[in-house]
């Protein structure tokens, strides 16, 4: 690997991939699971009596915003384990959006999969409903770390799953992974990316293991049944991702968030649903515990399937709770999402949303963050360098302060 140095090379900017920024996402969350991961926090049930009644639930629930005249360039299945339904289930509720909402013809339709849960021929009958990117979780590519994570697929089995999805045409692919598992080696690691790289994936979202509140490995870890890795060596495989999948041409758009480089359209195998989350463009949540955020509102769902399903059957909005963010809040989501990306912080949106230059706001902390190769600051924006996104959390915590 050609070395570096972390200290002063800046994220690689990407401009924005297809899409304007203002056009919404849409989410559905599919809350079903064959079984739980003991790390997963995200809402999820194993019961599948019932997802008739919530497919049902669903399709009612659009009806609540189809006044609001929405244009969505994404949809994204997401989970739990979206492809627990079948191509069938799936062609009908994008029937179902497409009659409901006024949909881009060139939408990123993105599906969430276990390697071991998609149904015989559903990489084709996906497909054809008209799902054309898919993001699959792989999580490791060696046995004992998938035992470790609770996965129900073997490493073969998420291999042969990209290959299967290619051959039915999906050509827009990415891959789930997770590190800083204890006792995880550096080379333990980079045997892990360069499977994945030997895919050729459009993407890679590389997580590090969190042990989540109320979650079986969080429990286990207050029992000292597991231990956690040290923050030095989590710290080194964070930079250490950065770096080598930078040089073998996946940079990081995200934290967490790698694309395949494509030099006609940089942006292309981004995520485009992804990207409104940290560029707050508005997105729809459908389904129990999905979030919502439709200028100036944010709210979010029931998280239960009974409840969610005897909300929209009473003929109600299945949500739970409601806020509109007030100035403070809303300058804070700017700089923390933003400073989650490449691209960073735009100056000019910055001061055109709220009356006040950026550099003026945060000059105290701002010039030390530069000076210490943490940010980077051009005319146009403010934005992390590859240290900065390591140390992502300790910055805003100073920006913030400044509010």
């Amino acid at each position: 690997m050609k070395v570096v140095d972390v200290k002063t090379k800046p994220a690689p900017l990407a401009e924005h991939p297809n899409g304007a920024p203002d056009c919404c996402g849409l989410y559905v969350h599919v809350p079903f699971c064959v079984r739980k991961c003991p790390y997963c926090s995200f809402f999820s049930i194993t019961d599948l009596s019932l997802k008739k009644k919530y497919i049902d639930a669903l399709a009612k629930e659009m009806t609540f915003y189809a006044g609001r005249r929405l244009f969505f360039d994404t949809v994204y299945f997401g989970g739990g384990t979206p492809c627990l339904l079948a191509p069938s289930e799936i062609s009908f509720l994008l029937g179902r959006i497409r009659e409901t909402f006024r949909i881009s013809e060139d939408s990123e339709i993105t599906l969430e999969a276990n390697p071991g849960a998609v149904p015989a021929g559903g990489w084709r009958g996906y497909r054809q409903a008209g799902v054309n990117r898919v993001n699959l979780g792989a999580q490791s590519f060696r046995e004992k770390n998938l035992r470790f994570l609770g996965r129900i697929h073997s490493a073969e089995a998420a291999a042969r799953a990209v290959g299967s999805a290619r051959d039915a045409g999906i050509e827009n692919i990415g891959l789930d992974l997770i590190y800083g598992l204890p006792s995880q080696t550096m080379a333990e690691w980079q045997e892990d990316l360069r499977k994945a790289l030997s895919l050729v994936p459009e993407h890679l979202s590389c997580y590090m293991l969190s042990y989540e509140k109320g979650t079986p490995m969080q429990r286990a870890a207050q029992r000292a049944e597991i231990v956690p890795l040290d923050e030095s060596r989590s710290a080194g495989l964070f930079a250490f991702t950065l770096e080598f999948l930078a040089e073998n041409g996946y940079p990081p758009y995200e934290i967490s968030n790698f694309a395949r480089t494509d030099s006609q359209n940089p942006g292309r195998f981004q995520s485009r649903h992804n990207r409104k989350y940290w560029d707050l463009s508005p997105y729809l949540g459908l389904g129990p515990s999905a979030h919502s955020y439709l200028p100036p509102a944010r709210f979010s769902n029931v998280v239960s399937v009974e409840g969610y399903i005897r909300a929209v059957d009473g003929g109600r909005p299945p949500v739970r709770m409601s806020e509109i963010p007030n100035r403070e809040q809303r300058m804070m989501e700017r700089v923390m999402l933003g400073l989650r990306t490449a691209q960073g912080v735009d100056l000019a949106r910055f001061a055109g949303d709220f009356g006040v230059s950026f550099c003026e706001v945060f000059a105290r902390p701002l010039a030390r963050m530069i000076r210490e190769d943490f940010l980077v600051l051009s005319e146009k924006r403010c934005a992390p360098t590859f240290k900065g996104m390591r140390f992502h959390d300790g910055i805003c915590e100073l920006l913030v302060r400044e509010i």
